[in-house]
Order: C-alpha cells, then sequence, then structure tokens
C-alpha cells in the first residue's frame, strides 16, 4: 500500500500537465453530470489546514538529530517565529485517500503528514497560511491509472475544483490578511502545478505581483526560454539568481547523480512539444549557480519515502528518536542540463570509512523496483529544506530593508 501511494504522489505531476497527458478510458456506465459544488467558505477557520497563531497541522515538532561524518550526534531545537515580518502561502500536492473523485475539506494524517515534511519549518521566517481544497484524490488518480476510473472523475472541470478553491483562498488571504505583506508562494508537484496556474491568472503582470517574496514550485516543469529565465509559463516572474532577490522563482526536480532521468521521464523537460523552451532548474543550495551544500532535513522514520524497507541506520548502532535527520556535508546539488533535461542532481560525498550512512532513501518503488523516470520526487522539499528556509530569511530582510 505504501509503495502505490508512493507511486501516486509522484504521478500527481501528471494532473498538473493533464492537456499534455493521454486521455483516459471512459467509463463503462456514463453517470449523469453533478451539480457544481458549492464554493468554499474561506474566511472560515475550518477552511485552513495552517494559520498562524494556531495549534493545528503545523503547529507539530520538528526536532532534528544532526548526525555528523564521525556518527557524533547533537539534537537542534526548533522554534516558530509569530512575529515574522512575511508570509508563506503553501498548497499541499495530491495524498488525499479520501473515497470520491475529489477530497472532503477535512484534514487528515495525509494532508498533517505532508505539511510536516515541506511546510511547518518555513515558520521559522514567515507566517504560514495554507488551504485546504478539495483536490483529484489517489483513489481517483489510482482507479484512473488501472484503466478503471471512478464515476465523476472525467467530469468537464472535476480538476478545476481543486484550483477554484486555491483561488478563492487566495483572493481571501489578500483581501483580510496580507495588509501589504511579502508572500512567499510554496508548492510540491500538482501543488506546484495549481500555483503555476494562480500566478499566471492572478498575479503574473498584475497588482499583487508586487507583493511576491518569490516562488518555490518544487517537483515541476516551470517553462523557460532556453538560455533565459523570464518568457516562458511566466511573462515578468524571472528565476531566482542571489539570495535576495525579489519576485522571482525557484523550480526544480531532484534526481540521483548516479541515476539521470530517462528518456521516458516527464520531470526535468517542458509538458509536451514546445520548441526552444526547457524546464527551469534553480539549484537552492546555489541560487548563483554551480554546485552547493544542501542543508536536508530527512525524515527519520517512513515519513513521505517510497519503500520503509529502504530505510538504513543514520549511524552505525544509532537510534534516532527525533522526527528528523539532518546530515550536514553528505549531500551536495547542482542543475545539470542535457538534450533533454534539466535537473538537480543530487551527489553522495560517502565515504565507507566513516561510521555515517553512505546513502538516503527517497526512491519511487514497485516491488522493490526503482522507477527511475520519477527521480527523487517524494523528497524534493525534504532535500533542501534549510536552503530553501534560510532564502526566505534572506528574502525577509531584504523586503523588510526595501520598505523602510
Amino acid at each position: 500500500m505504501f509503495k502505490l501511494i508512493a507511486v501516486l504522489v509522484a504521478a500527481t505531476s501528471l494532473l498538473a500537465g493533464a492537456a499534455d497527458a493521454q486521455p483516459a478510458p471512459a467509463p463503462a456506465t456514463a453517470t449523469p453530470p453533478a451539480a457544481s459544488p458549492a464554493p468554499n467558505d474561506y474566511a472560515a477557520a475550518a477552511s485552513w489546514l495552517c494559520w498562524p497563531g494556531r495549534a493545528d497541522a503545523c503547529a507539530v515538532d520538528l526536532t532534528t538529530t544532526v548526525v555528523k561524518a564521525d556518527g557524533s550526534t547533537t539534537t537542534e531545537t526548533f522554534k516558530a517565529d509569530p512575529k515574522a515580518p512575511v508570509d508563506c502561502f503553501y498548497v499541499y500536492p495530491t495524498v488525499s485517500r479520501d473515497p470520491g473523485a475529489v477530497s472532503d475539506m477535512i484534514p487528515g494524517a495525509e494532508e498533517r503528514n505532508v505539511v510536516l515534511q515541506q511546510l511547518a519549518r518555513f515558520g521559522a521566517k514567515c507566517r504560514i497560511y495554507a488551504p485546504m481544497y478539495r483536490q483529484f484524490t489517489l483513489t481517483a488518480l489510482g482507479a484512473m491509472m488501472a484503466g478503471r476510473p471512478m464515476p465523476g472523475s472525467l467530469e468537464p472541470g472535476i480538476r478545476d475544483l481543486g484550483y477554484n478553491d486555491v483561488k478563492a483562498a487566495w483572493a481571501d488571504y489578500l483581501a483580510h490578511e496580507n495588509h501589504g505583506r511579502g508572500v512567499v508562494l510554496i508548492g510540491h508537484s500538482q501543488g506546484s502545478g495549481v500555483l503555476t496556474r494562480l500566478i499566471k491568472e492572478e498575479i503574473d503582470g498584475k497588482p499583487a505581483q508586487a507583493r511576491l517574496l518569490s516562488a518555490m514550485l518544487l517537483g515541476t516543469s516551470l517553462v523557460v526560454p532556453q538560455g533565459a529565465d523570464v518568457g516562458g509559463d511566466f511573462k515578468s516572474i524571472p528565476l531566482c539568481h542571489s539570495a535576495g532577490q525579489l519576485g522571482c522563482a525557484i523550480a526544480y526536480s531532484s534526481f540521483r547523480e548516479t541515476s539521470p532521468p530517462p528518456t521516458n521521464s516527464f520531470f526535468g523537460r517542458p509538458r509536451g512539444q514546445q520548441p526552444g523552451m526547457v524546464a527551469a532548474c534553480v539549484n537552492p543550495a546555489s541560487l548563483g549557480g554551480g554546485t552547493g551544500a544542501l542543508h536536508s532535513y530527512m525524515p527519520s522514520g517512513n515519513g513521505i519515502v517510497a519503500d520503509a524497507s529502504a530505510l538504513r541506520p543514520w549511524a552505525k548502532g544509532l537510534r534516532v528518536t527525533t522526527p528528523f535527520v539532518s546530515v550536514p556535508g553528505l549531500l551536495t546539488a547542482a542543475c545539470v542540463s542535457t538534450d533533454q533535461f534539466n535537473y538537480l542532481s543530487i551527489h553522495i560525498n560517502a565515504d565507507p570509512a566513516d561510521p555515517r550512512a553512505d546513502d538516503i532513501a527517497g526512491d519511487v518503488m514497485i516491488g522493490g523496483v526503482v522507477l527511475k523516470d520519477w527521480g527523487l520526487h517524494l523528497i524534493d522539499a525534504n532535500l533542501a529544506m534549510g536552503n530553501l528556509v534560510d532564502i526566505v530569511g534572506g528574502e525577509s530582510k531584504a523586503w523588510t530593508k526595501a520598505k523602510h
């Protein structure tokens, strides 16, 4: 079950580029169109997974065991900043296991776990807003991939429901909570696809762009012209090149250095035929280009990795009891370009002579077989979490300075 879920989580990027995907088989029996669902009330706190000052999904234990190369450890604690001068607005990937084609608005364990992995740590630098939304479920996606689409899952506009929810949440946030503050948009996989559309339709070239610190669009193919950093998906929002740059975008898909994207991978290249365009790769560990050290926060338990059996001790004889592990010096990253792909290449500085682990979990697997076309999609955020949080901190300082 966990292996299937891992594949489906990765497959949510297909939803972002559904127009380019092959059409799913029609259901055997036609179903009458459903009535349009009523809009959500985003003025209600219950419509939000995370909201500043609340004991909710983002008020979690982020204590981390730092494992050094010699096997010694220290404990790193975490504290959110309730007075952070900027905001973060997050859209989570497809994780819902609700039984219908679209999810309900009740936070489940899966939504709570994904914000633990991908979002809560940003609370050290920004106030966090994360709306619930009626996303296309893992249940429906699994049925579609198996060639047995659920009733209602092929209705026109079914995948617009989640986008329209996020659009409404964004409008409510701007109207009642933003008060001219800078905001970072954060998403992963389908969440990145939803945010890319939101930016195109509601932010790029519009008044709200003045409030954009950055858009962190992880595990997606953000399209830019080859040799340029603006003019593809976004007309006036460039890629980020420095920590203090405002109004820019960070996007990447990660692969092991030893396992680059194979020809059947859709990560790291544009969706469909787009001559002259490439997928953006911005290295959070080195915004100016080149190689940089990753400040990763990896789950110490199963977390969102593909296969619990792939987990190994982080050091010989070490039992980790904190929710997260950090491994300074173990991982570095660089953007790599080929004739087909632009991707974030993850290098492991393995040293068999020291007691620390020489590998990480995070591949998508089925039946013990690694699906190389997915790369390290499941841990795109974990790999660079510390770097991304630091970037938000730099942007916050630049924003505050610009306003004063």
